[in-house]
């Protein structure tokens, strides 16, 4: 019996599908099952789900800003860092609507979960050849638990665009690693063949471009995905290395700075390094215990950063996935390690990838895994706020195809045969095990889409809560309001900056406002209400004032709010 997992026929190498075949049974199966991610979340859209906050709503309010040529941020407010490409796709979509709005503020993040679908199924397929296993990731991905449906909708800045740039990365590196010049010389092409292959320059050049400029752009975006750029580009690095010294490396740089020049420019103009403030954002000022950052990173983290859990919470049998994680990463790595250690078998047919650039991209979507793991665990956020810090971990599902097929190939033909060539007892158990790991999968997934569909009559009650709040202070002809952190900008893009608010903490002290001029148009009020949930601290304060100083608060209640009136 072999050691190694063996490689399926079909997988590395294989010739691209026929261009015009019939797609069959596995193709419409594929389609369906995008159209059934797609059409879940736009659902979910449709009945305001996820549920919003005033962090969601400060990019809404950027968005807005943009779409009327008020301001042109390059920061989330606030803030020193997370760039605000999700206002800048937002703002025409206001700007066509005639207005903000939640779910125009989330059509671009759909639109980026559905391209993210659509380019795994396509790198799943380089990487593999395997249709069926092409399936299998895209049911997984078109299944959504609260913790996967939030990072991909919610327009809180990066999640959505980083896991579709990981796939592109990665897809990019397949066909230029695949296609570099010096793998054949010009002399070797048969007629025809040139149009035909990635390799052609002008489309090469344009793919460096490409991958240069993303790289550049999540680097402004978001540094979450900085790893599996990393990793992606160190294959490009061993694999083009000759090409790179020369055009193409070259605009692969300036696409790079173009892609990033929000924050290089501004880095120069303010002399501010915004490394600095991704780090306190991690956690670098705080303190955790190790034993809390374990458990976060390496327990929890895994398991509701990847979809396996219920909303806000983890149950201990949907804790098994962190167990088998680990497993799955050495088995990926040592497959990916043992076949980029084959000899190379030399020039591949036009359409098709070259063996070890499989292997290399598939070690490489490994390693970028562990060091995201890695990163998140000595982070002292995955100590401190595990269950809604495990949105760090959220580039994890780029690394789904390499870390299942290992499985799917011991799930389909065992680890090997003996010499008589039948599968042995040892290979059939494994290969028991294999499918049951693969099913376990896909049902604690099911389970916990399941469950997160079943918040949203609540989601949506609570959205309609708030839609009366925003109309009954239009009623009462309130514009300026003091109200919470988690109230304050989620009001103020709710009326469209018709109501203006700033921001208090529970004692009735100015909080953080992350728009500076909103706090200042309502300290210049003359008379600003007061917004509050029912029953939270700041409720309770403003009562307790009403009791001491009785009649100098007008009390208007609507149900979960109250809204206190200045005499």
């Amino acid at each position: 019996m072999t050691v190694g997992v063996r490689e399926q026929p079909r997988g590395a190498g294989s010739p691209r599908p026929r261009p015009g075949a019939r797609p069959g049974l596995v193709g419409w199966l594929t389609g369906l099952a995008v159209l059934a991610g797609v059409g879940y979340r736009l659902w979910l859209l449709l009945h305001a789900a996820p549920p919003t906050n005033s962090d969601e709503a400060t990019m809404g309010l950027a968005a807005l800003h943009i779409a009327r040529g008020e301001g042109f941020p390059v920061w989330f407010y606030g803030q020193q860092y997370m760039g605000t490409l999700e206002a800048y796709l937002a703002a025409p979509v206001f700007a066509v609507a005639g207005g903000p709005s939640l779910l125009g503020l989330r059509l671009p993040t759909l639109a980026l979960y559905a391209l993210f679908l659509l380019l795994t199924w396509r790198l799943t397929l380089r990487l593999t050849g395997d249709r069926w296993f092409g399936l299998l990731v895209v049911a997984l991905l078109a299944l959504g638990s609260d913790r996967i449906v939030k990072n991909q909708l919610i327009a809180g800045g990066g999640y959505p665009e980083m896991n579709a740039a990981g796939a592109a990365l990665a897809l990019l590196a397949v066909d230029l690693a695949t296609g570099r010049p010096e793998r054949r010389s010009a002399d070797t092409w048969r007629p025809g063949e040139r149009a035909a292959d990635t390799g052609r320059p002008g489309w090469r050049l344009a793919r460096w471009a490409t991958w240069g400029f993303l790289a550049g752009l999540m680097l402004w975006v978001d540094p979450l995905v900085l790893p599996y750029v990393a990793a992606i580009g160190a294959v490009l690095v061993g694999f083009c290395r000759r090409e790179l010294w020369g055009a193409a490396g070259a605009l692969l740089g300036a696409a790079a700075a173009l892609g990033a020049a929000p924050l290089l420019l501004h880095s120069l103009l303010t002399g501010r390094n915004p490394l600095h403030a991704v780090l306190a954002a991690g956690g670098a000022n705080a303190s955790a215990g190790w034993a809390d950052r374990l458990h976060g990173g390496l327990v929890l983290g895994p398991s509701l950063g990847m979809g396996f859990c219920s909303p806000g919470r983890c149950a201990t049998w949907q804790l098994w996935w962190a167990l088998v994680l680990p497993l799955l990463l050495i088995l990926a790595g040592v497959a990916a390690w043992q076949a980029l250690r084959t000899p190379d078998p030399g020039p591949v047919a036009p359409g098709t990838v070259s063996p070890q650039v499989v292997a290399a991209i598939r070690l490489a979507l490994v390693l970028a895994a562990v060091a995201t793991i890695g990163a998140y665990t000595v982070s002292s956020s995955a100590g401190l706020t595990p269950v809604e810090s495990s949105r760090y971990l959220s580039c994890l599902l780029i690394s789904l195809p390499a870390l299942l097929w290992p499985v799917w190939t011991v799930a389909r033909r065992g680890l090997g045969r003996s010499e008589t060539g039948r599968h042995g007892i040892g290979s059939t158990l494994t290969r028991s095990v294999a499918v049951v790991a693969l099913a376990a999968t896909l049902g604690t997934a099911a389970h916990a889409t399941w469950r997160a569909a079943e918040t949203v009559p609540a989601t949506r009650a609570a959205e309609a809560r708030h839609s009366e709040l925003v109309s009954t202070l239009r009623q009462l002809g309130v514009r300026h309001v003091r109200a919470g952190y988690w109230t304050c900008n989620r009001l103020t893009f709710a009326s469209a900056e018709q109501v203006v608010c700033a921001i208090v903490d529970d004692t009735l002290r100015p909080g953080f406002d992350r728009y500076p001029a909103y706090r200042r148009e309502v300290d210049s009020a003359a008379a600003p209400a007061w917004v509050a949930p029912a029953g939270s601290p700041l409720a309770e304060v403003l009562d307790e004032r009403q009791r001491v100083s009785p009649g100098s608060l007008d009390l208007v209640t609507i149900e979960g709010w109250r809204i206190y009136l200045p005499r």
